[in-house]
């Protein structure tokens, strides 16, 4: 059964405009973490009672640590954003399935798209081979510096041009033509869609990293399930995101 820990804040800044790095202590959470899972964190102030699921970015072995980015799009990452370096959070995690790494895999192309880019972060470094990573952005990009330093080959794409090719993550996707192994991609529903339908035509294998509103975070609550195909069957059936993914594979989810 997964734990609450107290976790230190050890840094916490604003990176981008609403846009948040935090890095927490917590041993017990960093030693069992996975590229693609997440934490819950329990704010303890004010109105919000439920946890907010934060996706793992960076893990930190040595010590000990985990690096969250985070936008601001409510009252309860607003209130995250307000917490202070030295402050303790309690923190659920990690939680959740993340993606699946094969060593044998030697060409991998990663797609991220707005505030879904993080979590890919810790996947290449995970990654053997050659790794090309496809970003886009409304307009701000966010970690191609880093992407850059793990060793993969980067490209962006912003719906206003300010960088990058003008368009969205499939107009880079159609423009560069990369060849692959396997694909892995986060970010908004509708992009994961198109991602998976372009790796249909390409006959890649896609996993995908669903975003869904949660509640508990464990799946006691059912509250953020999404359609998946049963195995060998034409039939669906509901899946817990926050439990059986978020990473899924793309060809089993029901668009």
């Amino acid at each position: 059964m997964k734990k609450v820990y107290d976790c230190e804040i050890i840094k916490h800044k604003e990176i981008a405009p609403c846009i948040f790095m935090m890095e927490v202590l917590s041993e017990e959470i960093v030693c069992s973490a996975l590229a693609g899972q997440f934490v819950s964190i329990y704010l303890n102030k004010g109105e919000m009672l439920l946890p907010r699921p934060i996706s793992i970015c960076d893990i930190d072995k040595d010590k000990g640590t985990l690096k969250l980015i985070y936008g601001v799009v409510g009252k309860g990452t607003a209130e995250l954003a307000a917490f202070k370096t030295g402050e303790v959070l309690k923190v659920l995690g990690p939680v959740g399935n993340g993606f699946k790494i094969e060593d044998t895999i030697k060409k991998h192309i990663v797609i991220g798209g707005g505030i879904g880019t993080p979590p890919l972060i810790e996947l290449v470094k995970q990654l053997k081979g050659k790794v090309e990573v496809f970003l886009g952005f409304a307009k701000d990009s966010i970690l191609e510096e880093r992407f850059k330093e793990l060793g993969a080959t980067v490209y962006v794409a912003t719906e206003d041009g300010s960088m990058g090719i003008k368009g969205n993550v499939i107009d880079l996707l159609e423009q560069i033509n990369p060849d692959g192994d396997m694909i892995y991609s986060c970010g908004p529903k509708g992009m994961l869609r198109a991602v998976d339908l372009w790796g249909r035509e390409k006959g890649i294998k896609t996993q995908v990293s669903l975003e869904e509103r949660m509640a508990c975070g464990i799946g006691a609550c059912v509250g953020c399930t999404c359609k998946t195909k049963k195995k060998n069957e034409e039939d669906w059936q509901n899946r817990r995101v926050c439990k059986d993914g978020p990473v899924f594979w793309g060809e089993e989810v029901v668009w």
